[in-house]
């Protein structure tokens, strides 16, 4: 590894600190649907703009599929990456997400055990514009843009030391916070704008 000493931003391609897989085939998925009890499958559908995934309208397979799809269960930290469409795109596994799986549209990337690597700091780093850019550099041509799992392996990760990574995400999590209020704040006024133009229109408007 390239990692360097304190204080010092090291380089490192994402295959040598994390593992990446690829989604199952659709095989795989094919009862994918409205299954109460079943086992939630992540998709691009359910990815959030601040990386998250969104539970609302997940869909399921059966328990029974369970043995087949066993190497695809989700961990707390792992990324998932949309890898056809909407290239870039990306979903942090939180705690209350473990023993979900995820679809075929998507690469799973999971740290390696003693990586000095926080996945938060990594989702960061792979959202960035230019990250963004280098990713989809490599996409394969086709009428749906796409790449595979060489490809994301052979991005370049800058690594900075641990506080640092720290620091990055802990201000780019407050500034989440700020642009999620503001957007409700504009969402608020132009659900509102119809009732204040009736308003003034008809002199009600105090």
């Amino acid at each position: 590894m390239r990692l360097t000493g304190p204080g010092e931003n090291g380089r490192e391609r994402l295959g040598e600190i994390a593992r990446v897989k690829a989604g199952p085939s659709g095989a795989h998925l094919k009862e994918l649907g409205d299954h109460p009890d079943g086992i939630p499958v992540v998709t691009p559908a359910d990815f959030t703009d601040d990386h998250r995934v969104d539970p609302r309208h997940l869909r399921r397979v059966p328990r029974s599929h369970e043995p087949k799809l066993a190497s695809y269960v989700l961990e707390a930290g792992d990324l998932l990456v949309v890898r056809q469409g909407s290239l870039g795109r990306l979903a942090l596994i939180e705690p209350g997400q473990v023993g979900w799986v995820y679809g075929s549209s998507c690469l799973r990337v999971r740290l390696n055990p003693q990586t000095p690597v926080m996945p938060e700091y990594l989702a960061a780093y792979l959202s960035q514009p230019q990250t963004m850019e280098a990713l989809r550099k490599p996409a394969l041509s086709g009428t749906v843009p796409s790449f595979n799992a060489a490809a994301l392996r052979d991005l370049d990760v800058v690594v900075p030391p641990w506080g640092l990574q720290g620091e990055i995400v802990d201000t780019l999590t407050d500034m989440n916070a700020a642009i999620t209020a503001k957007r409700a704040v504009v969402e608020r006024m132009e659900a509102l704008r119809p009732s204040v133009f009736a308003a003034l229109l008809e002199g009600t408007w105090v």
